[in-house]
């Protein structure tokens, strides 16, 4: 258990990649805090998790400062400190281009893009503060570096969390902190259902570039996560992880006029 005895904190943990981070964190011996905006989904998790002496939750908005500061000072209060970082909270939205308001626009941003951010910087300075070093991970997305027109917003975000990665980690380096992403393809998540496969064709077309031939696992990009964030990756630092199925060494398709 290479991580025992650490302390990570997530952000979207209700559900999904981050409730699966959690599960795999909690069976490597890791103290966790766990942070959603659905509270009731947050509450559910931790019922379900059944660990209160290595488990907490806290509502978190990520758009807001003050609500990441909360989740670092939670896991400090309760754990003692924090090691590990894991900013996992995203949405995506499934729109025209020409349709993306201005509201659109700040709400994935705000989300997937500011709230990562910060989350860097609140844990950093904690980090620091201790002594010690840290691993901070961002969850990113194939969509870094596709270019799907109808996930314009989620695709610009995550294309933005790319950098973020790479500057922070050059920034932190000499405070014994490491940065790092993990960018999946088309897991089977409650997002995957609602803007990815929105219809069967959706769906089929996903999987014709997936060499894999089926959509991940939360558990397999939750593996990832642990052995990023332990001293197995310890020379890995500005980089993308991406655990795609194989999405990325396929060209994308366009429709073809017949002449």
């Amino acid at each position: 258990m290479k991580l025992s005895g650490k302390v990570a904190a997530i952000t979207g943990a209700a559900r999904g990649i981050g409730r699966a981070c959690a599960e795999r964190f909690l069976n490597d011996g890791v103290k966790v805090v766990i942070s959603d905006v659905d509270n009731d989904a947050l509450d559910k998790t931790v019922a379900e998790l059944g660990r209160p002496k290595e488990l907490c939750a806290v509502h978190c908005h990520v758009a807001r400062r003050a609500d990441i500061d909360r989740v670092v000072a939670t896991a400090v209060r309760e754990f003692g400190r924090l090691d590990i970082m894991v900013n996992n909270a995203g949405v995506a939205r499934n729109q025209d281009i020409l349709e993306i308001s201005e509201k659109d626009f700040d709400d994935v941003i705000a989300v997937n893009l500011k709230g990562a951010f910060f989350g860097v910087q609140a844990a950093a300075k904690q980090m620091i503060a201790q002594g010690g070093g840290g691993v901070i991970i961002n969850m990113s997305s194939v969509n870094a570096l596709l270019a799907i027109p109808t996930l314009a917003t989620y695709a610009i975000s995550k294309g933005g969390m790319k950098q973020l990665t790479s500057v922070a980690a050059v920034a932190l380096a000499p405070h014994n902190i490491r940065v790092v992403a993990v960018g999946p393809g088309t897991i089977l998540t409650d997002m995957v259902s609602s803007a990815i496969f929105s219809s069967d064709d959706a769906r089929k077309s996903v999987m014709s570039r997936t060499p894999i031939g089926r959509g991940g696992e939360p558990s397999e990009v939750a593996s990832v996560v642990a052995f990023l964030a332990s001293d197995d990756a310890s020379y890995i630092t500005g980089q993308t992880i991406y655990p795609d199925g194989g999405r990325l060494i396929l060209n994308y398709t366009v429709p073809v006029k017949e002449k």
